[in-house]
């Protein structure tokens, strides 16, 4: 299906610039453009190649000024990247329509309801008291255990696995892989310097619009609630552990893991490979550079990197430094020499 860009600026509140009629059937990166794709430009380390990119249309902000002949059609938005992501929802819905019916063989248990527009994939496993929101897509091998919800609209890909009583909003998009309500890492001491499990009798709690990506596991409560808040986002192979809170609207990146009883605010950016220590707070608004360790507790705004994590400018000072170290020592036995003289 082809749309030209005097129909796609209508769609998204742009501004055409060049051949209304220039027409696309996908999407391309700048730099691998090709006739008959739309592409955009958001980072300006790629503006170099808008001028050689072969794509038939650019997304680009509405003050975008070109320092010499751009040959593709442009249209000029509010923010190029946001606008893609619109673009690409558009397409989605169309190209992959989700599936509807309940599959067999796959597993109901008795007395559950099963909702308007709901799908139930192959080898698929709902356990009593499970209640399913409008149009939930639970694909094959995913397992929904007794008394758990799951909200409308939510996706479920395959083998994703919801414990028992545990609750996961609306909208929501959990990748294949990930568990939510396994237990939470808890054993006490004993004498004989054995360990003795501590029953983790909590629930997680994940609000609405939340995507969790694949294999990432979240850990129930020993008491009470483990939460995710509305509209986070977790990358790939995170853990998070029992009573773990995290604000609404956070991000975090893949193979970060935050111990137990932590507090993660909203609004915060977390780079991949992050650690947090256990039972403390991080404020709203805090950004926190790849590979960071967080052993306490951080104010609102804060941006940190390192390990342990300091200010994000004195890291970067820290690792000139660390550069230069070399020459210093060098210096410094030369110095030594000299004195010796």
């Amino acid at each position: 299906m082809k749309f030209t860009a005097s129909q796609i600026a209508a769609a998204v509140g742009g501004t055409v610039e060049g051949d209304e009629n220039a027409s696309v059937d996908n999407f391309a990166k700048i730099e691998e453009g090709y006739p008959g794709a739309i592409t955009f430009l958001a980072n300006p380390k790629y503006t170099h190649h808008i001028y050689d990119t072969r794509a038939s249309i650019v997304l680009v902000r509405r003050d975008f000024v070109a320092e010499r002949p751009v040959a593709a059609t442009l249209i000029r938005v509010d923010d190029p990247y946001s606008t893609l992501s619109r673009l690409l929802q558009m397409v989605d819905a169309v190209v992959n329509a989700r599936p509807t019916g309940i599959e067999q063989p796959s597993f109901v248990a008795e007395g559950v309801e099963i909702p308007e527009g709901a799908y139930i994939g192959a080898f698929a496993y709902i356990g009593a008291g499970a209640r399913l929101g409008r149009n939930v897509k639970i694909y094959p091998q995913a397992y929904v255990g007794a008394g758990a919800t799951v909200g409308d609209d939510t996706v479920l890909y395959p083998g994703v696995k919801i414990y028992h009583n545990c609750r996961v909003g609306a909208r929501c998009v959990l990748h294949a892989g990930v568990v939510v309500g396994s237990d939470g890492f808890g054993f006490a001491p004993e004498a004989d310097g054995s360990y003795s499990k501590i029953p983790q009798i909590g629930i997680v709690e994940i609000a609405d619009d939340v995507e969790i990506g694949a294999n990432t596991t979240v850990d129930r409560a020993t008491m009470g609630a483990t939460r995710i808040g509305q509209g986070t986002k977790l990358d790939n192979l995170i853990q998070v552990a029992h009573n773990v809170e995290i604000g609404t609207h956070t991000v975090m990146a893949a193979q970060s893991g935050i111990a137990g009883s932590t507090k993660l605010g909203s609004h915060c950016m977390v780079g991949g490979q992050v650690g947090f220590a256990g039972h403390i707070s991080v404020g709203d608004h805090v950004q926190i550079g790849a590979q960071s360790g967080i052993p306490n507790n951080v104010a609102d705004g804060a941006r940190l990197m390192g390990y342990p994590a300091v200010p994000a400018g004195d890291f970067a000072r820290q690792a000139v430094y660390l550069k230069r170290l070399p020459d210093a020592f060098a210096r410094l036995a030369a110095l030594e020499k000299e004195i010796k003289k």
